[in-house]
């Protein structure tokens, strides 16, 4: 296989209507993988895609997608019967939640069926709406920097520039990153306008929920605590005087007196004392 010289790097071209069939087809299949090829021309660095075909009766998973010999069928069939001209020039396929990447299985997909210097991988994501596309750099498959959309009803490229539009996500912005072994972290939504106080509102949504965390943890133990070894202690008052005679392992019976509180025994009559009798006096 011929290398392309890092100053060539490959530059792609892609027509919008073509773009839209692809996310159409993928967004078809919400749970499992989707293929199809992408037909054009190829010039000295730069690869147009004109128009593509999807990959019926694929072999599909929900994290793969084969190429099988009835789809290769069809795809002939389609090509020489619509597009005798055209040349195949890559594949497409969807990452439906997984984002924009090549895998394992994909990577030999594309060494082995589409192996040209200039042929490329486009991938689409139709959980987020991300795409992007693959090509050669040398031996090596690498995200492409420059993607061209072409309008074909007017005749003018949308996003012609090193730096793609953001809303399309058509490029990459870093130049000859390497391919992700496995899918990127999750994309925000509303990254384009963070100012950098997600940090500040996170860091005190920390802080509050430690706070009420270790609230909650005195709370439960104390709780915990007081049925735990919490124990009633019973004193002994006297009832004339107030003060504390004892402390008593249990409460004593209610019908039974306590040892304090028993009525006095009454003074009997000592009948040897002769008996004064007040009245009388």
């Amino acid at each position: 296989m011929a290398k392309v010289r890092k100053a060539d790097r490959l530059h792609l071209r892609i027509s919008a209507d073509v773009a839209r069939e692809i996310r159409q087809h993928s967004r078809s299949q919400s749970k499992t993988e989707v293929c199809g090829v992408l037909l054009g021309s190829e010039a000295e660095g730069l690869t147009s895609i004109e128009a593509c075909i999807s990959g019926e009766n694929a072999a599909q998973g929900g994290a793969h997608v084969t190429f099988t010999q009835d789809t290769w069928e069809h795809i002939y069939k389609v090509k020489d019967r619509d597009f005798p001209d055209a040349r195949i020039v890559g594949w497409y396929h969807s990452h439906p939640g997984f984002g924009v990447f090549l895998s394992d299985h994909d990577t030999f997909i594309h060494k082995n069926f589409f192996s040209s210097p200039q042929q490329v991988a486009w991938v689409y994501d139709p959980h987020s709406d991300e795409e992007g596309c693959f090509g050669w750099d040398g031996e090596r498959l690498k995200r492409l920097a420059r993607i061209d959309l072409v309008d074909a009803r007017g005749g003018e490229l949308a996003g012609g520039s090193d730096r793609p539009d953001r809303a399309h996500a058509t490029a990459d912005d870093s130049d000859g990153d390497d391919i992700p072994k496995r899918p990127p972290s999750p994309r925000k939504d509303f990254d384009e306008f963070d100012d950098g106080g997600g940090d500040e509102i996170s860091r005190l949504t920390n802080i509050v929920y430690a706070v009420f965390s270790y609230l909650a943890v005195l709370a439960i133990g104390t709780i915990l605590g007081w049925y735990l070894f919490h124990r009633t202690v019973y004193l002994a008052v006297d009832p004339y005087t107030g003060q504390v005679i004892g402390i008593l392992k249990e409460l004593p019976p209610q019908n039974s007196p306590t040892p304090d509180s028993s009525p006095s025994k009454q003074v009997q009559p000592n009948p040897s004392k002769p008996q004064r009798d007040d009245a009388h006096r």
